[in-house]
């Protein structure tokens, strides 16, 4: 293409189309994509390709840039940039004709995402959906950004212009683009697979409590600026660093938090769940997508709150995030659903809002305005003219007196259920229906947990349900993980964190049902995420497996983002597995894990929320207690209720009982070969450092020994205090 054809391509920055109809009857490729967010752009008249080979020949065969764009089916920019981009024709026009337009969804290729958004990180300084990547036919990237519109305003370039200019020099200076990607390329494996070996002790812990203090927000909860989202894994170690230390500074910042979520508009304070994040300070104004993944960590979380308080406003918070996955997020074979989206009928958060007159005809006049005044509601709105339902003035000390009025716990409940029923006449955000089995893992962990702290057997049922799903369902041939399942059809071969969230899962699973199945299952995937993810040379578990596409780096990833990293949680797993089987070897290959990035996590630990769990795990004495007993499943549940309340995370829980379902846990693990059920008895027996007390029969004697009564704990940090 010569300087006349560039010129061309510039004057048509002047021309305006309207996309027609013939155009919008057309399906490209992605129609036949089980991906939601494919088939959102399969009427595009872009002519998308899914990643694949077919589309690295067509660019080489055609020798032209690809463009890739990567995004979710919930993501509130995508929709954005598709309404102002994708369905243009003047866009589309020069994307067929120059380039190779590839679409990815990020929630079932993490491992391009991953790799492509490091890659954006590093060469802007920042990231976010969409990602817009335009790289060679051999997927070296030259050029990345995140959102762009059609065209130049607010300091953003505009898409025209970078396709325009990119086509030009693609034609008259290629070499300079090629040698950017080469660069690129070349900077990425430091930035993707290495990591600093260290020596993990308790001084990592001491200062990831000094950073998360530090980065507190003592109004409103929460870390840092915002936009302010949940990071559960921060909590769970505050409260597993207060169980330790007795800092009591360390639980108020977790229950600060814990009350501010719940108070804001990021919670759904009428269909219950939390959106993904907030965009102010005070949790406010939620980015309004729901994803199944935040709302399992969190509904963990609350019952980790409730453990370590007592307070039973976090019991019911988790219980109700669990009634909504239930209601609105489960699939009629037992799997769990991925995201609502944060738009409705083309607008962010409408299905959510309210106006003040609503309110008031929907529960009358008094009663409505004693709504309002308790749920933030004003004539003026809070966000563009309506309002989001929030407690955040009635819980706030720092609120004029007289601005809300207070909310007992329950209270309202009628109206809300008014309201509810309401929006439920609304048009609903989309759905993405995809099962994916990180997050359905994640889930599967919360219902477990659930099912012990709330004695909740309906929870115990749907993470059963759920677990035997993906057993069944996302597995190949021969027993390979798989990350996706839509519309009767599983695909794309599972990632570190699949296998990861899975046997976390499976380990929950197993100490709320007690039946040896899901540890031997556990186990059983344990060995083959060894054989193919495991970096034998420098430890740590690589992002996608052996038998995965290569891409520009193996990453590895181990910080954590809006997921736990898998390697923290595969530290905890093998620690956990250690204990549970009597098998040392596990133990020590999650101390090899945490070793291989200690050198990290040291730099920063405030960003490796979970590895300081995983640590604590590993520094911290645990117990291990063997219930042996002849009585009846229900029976024994029964008698671990008050066991199950009492937050002890580095105790863990072996069941030898009678009957089919509870045989083989002697093969698992040995070391409970003697302690045989005696009939109609249910005896405890606590083992610490691989070392087992005399049985006893005494309940309270043994929930003593878990609350830590009359022992000492671990000195704060030097200076510190206690809290």
């Amino acid at each position: 293409m010569g300087s006349g054809e560039k010129s061309r391509i510039r004057a048509e920055g002047a021309k305006s189309h309207a996309p027609s109809i013939e155009r919008m009857l057309i399906m490209n490729r992605l129609a036949g994509e089980q991906s939601p967010y494919l088939q959102q752009h399969a009427h595009n008249p872009v002519d998308w390709f899914p990643w694949g080979e077919e589309a690295f020949a067509k660019a080489r065969e055609m020798d032209r840039p690809i463009f890739l764009s990567i995004g979710y089916s919930t993501c509130h920019w995508c929709h954005v940039m598709e309404r102002e981009s994708f369905e243009d024709d003047e866009v589309a026009d020069l994307l067929n004709r120059y380039f190779v337009a590839i679409k990815v969804d990020r929630e079932e290729r993490p491992d391009v995402d991953h790799v492509y958004m490091t890659a954006c990180q590093a060469m802007t300084g920042s990231g976010g959906w969409p990602l817009t990547v335009l790289m060679t036919p051999d997927k070296k990237p030259f050029y990345v950004g995140t959102y762009f519109p059609k065209t130049s305003r607010h300091g953003l370039p505009g898409l025209l212009e970078v396709l325009r200019i990119v086509a030009g020099r693609w034609s008259d200076d290629r070499e300079e683009l090629v040698r950017a990607g080469d660069n690129v390329t070349e900077s990425l494996q430091p930035r993707l697979g290495d990591t600093r070996p260290g020596v993990f002790s308790e001084a990592i812990l001491h200062a990831g409590f000094r950073q998360l203090r530090d980065a507190f927000d003592p109004e409103y909860g929460g870390f840092g600026p915002p936009p302010k989202f949940p990071s559960s894994h921060n909590l769970s170690f505050l409260l597993g660093y207060w169980r330790w230390t007795g800092a009591d500074e360390a639980r108020t910042m977790v229950e600060e938090t814990l009350d501010a979520m719940h108070a804001g508009g990021i919670y759904d304070h009428l269909g219950y769940g939390f959106s993904r994040y907030s965009v102010d300070r005070a949790w406010l104004v939620p980015h309004f997508e729901k994803m199944l993944y935040d709302n399992a960590l969190l509904a963990a979380t609350y019952l980790e709150g409730y453990q370590a308080t007592g307070r039973a406003r976090y019991a019911r918070v988790a219980d109700e995030v669990l009634q909504y996955i239930l209601r609105d997020m489960t699939g009629p074979e037992g799997g769990f659903y991925s995201a609502e989206d944060a738009d409705s009928e083309g607008e962010e958060g409408k299905f959510y809002l309210w106006s003040q007159e609503e309110i008031h005809r929907i529960l009358g006049p008094d009663t409505g305005e004693r709504f309002c005044r308790a749920y933030g509601v004003t004539e003026a709105g809070n966000f563009e003219g309506k309002n989001i339902l929030n407690r955040i003035a009635a819980r706030s000390p720092f609120a004029p007196e007289g601005d809300a009025e207070p909310v007992e716990d329950g209270e309202f409940e009628d109206e809300r259920n008014r309201l509810f029923a309401a929006r439920e006449e609304r048009v609903r955000p989309q759905r993405d229906d995809k099962v994916l089995t990180g997050w359905n893992a994640l889930a599967i962990t919360a219902m477990a947990r659930a099912s012990r702290v709330l004695d909740r057997p309906e929870y115990l049922g749907a993470a059963v349900r759920a677990a035997e799903f993906l057993w069944t369902n996302l597995r190949d041939e021969n027993g390979r993980l798989l990350a996706r399942y839509r519309a009767g059809e599983a695909g794309h071969l599972g990632y570190v964190d699949d296998y990861a969230f899975f046997i976390g899962a499976l380990l929950d699973l197993y100490d709320a049902d007690m039946k040896p199945i899901w540890l031997d299952r556990a186990l059983r995937l344990q060995r083959d995420q060894d054989r193919l993810f495991l970096d034998e040379a420098e430890g740590g578990y690589f992002f996608y497996g052996s038998d995965g596409e290569a891409l520009l780096a193996r990453p590895k990833e181990i910080h954590d983002g809006a997921l736990p990293s898998g390697n923290a949680i595969s530290a905890l797993n093998l620690l956990r597995m250690g204990r549970l089987t009597g098998d040392e070897t596990w133990s020590r290959s999650g101390e090899e894990v945490l070793g291989s990035f200690a050198g990290d996590v040291t730099r920063h630990p405030a960003a490796y929320g979970q590895s300081l769990v995983a640590m604590l795990f590993a520094l911290v004495p645990g117990r291990e207690v063997v219930v042996a007993s002849g009585r009846s499943a229900e029976d024994v549940r029964r008698d671990l209720r008050p066991l199950a309340r009492i937050f002890s995370p580095e105790t863990t829980f072996l069941y030898r009982l009678t009957g089919e379902a509870y045989v083989g846990i002697e093969a698992l693990a040995p070391f409970v070969a003697d302690m045989e059920p005696a009939e109609g008895e249910t005896r405890f027996y606590v083992c610490r450092n691989w070392s087992c007390e005399r049985p006893t029969e005494d309940l309270h004697r043994v929930i003593g020994q878990l609350r830590g009564e009359g022992e000492a704990t671990s000195d704060p940090p030097p200076g510190e205090g206690d809290g």
